[in-house]
């Protein structure tokens, strides 16, 4: 399993909104080029969201669809990559002090990912949830509304 977590400098509403808003995800999901609602409303059980996934001249679609949602502090997602299969994507946000500690938690679950999954796996995706939590951070801190955390 790869899990990581990072510190950002804001309330743990402000993280939720930027989480609970599907169109957001291309502004900080490592990879994700677009995103839009795909069905019933994110990020209710059920809903899903649709996305691109874009690699120089190489795109694909793919999407996302909540598994469990407890506001404003668990996100779990299953996102399907196609032939590769899904992963599991557990998202936790709590208060630290006056900023917020995010975990991410993803591992391959169904398909050939699951079946491949190994530490070289985890390695990989140790690097997108570094580079995809700083991203977040980045979005959260420079959302409209949001008023930065005194150091």
């Amino acid at each position: 399993m790869a899990v990581r977590h990072r510190l950002i400098k804001s309330t743990v509403d402000d993280v939720w909104a930027i989480l609970a808003d599907g169109t957001r995800y291309g502004d900080w999901v490592v990879g994700t080029s677009e995103s839009r609602p795909e069905d019933g409303v994110w990020p209710q059980v059920g809903s899903s969201i649709a996305y691109t996934v874009r690699l120089g001249r190489w795109s694909v679609a793919g999407s996302t669809v909540v598994r469990r949602c407890e506001a404003p502090g668990v996100l779990e997602l299953e996102a399907d990559s196609g032939w590769l299969g899904t992963a599991r994507i557990a998202l936790e946000v709590r208060p630290w002090g006056k900023d917020a500690l995010v975990t991410i938690d993803e591992h391959p679950l169904r398909g050939p990912a699951g079946k491949l999954h190994n530490t070289a796996v985890d390695a990989l995706i140790q690097l997108r949830h570094r580079s995809m939590l700083a991203r977040l951070a980045d979005t959260v801190e420079k959302a409209p509304g949001v008023v930065p955390q005194a150091v």
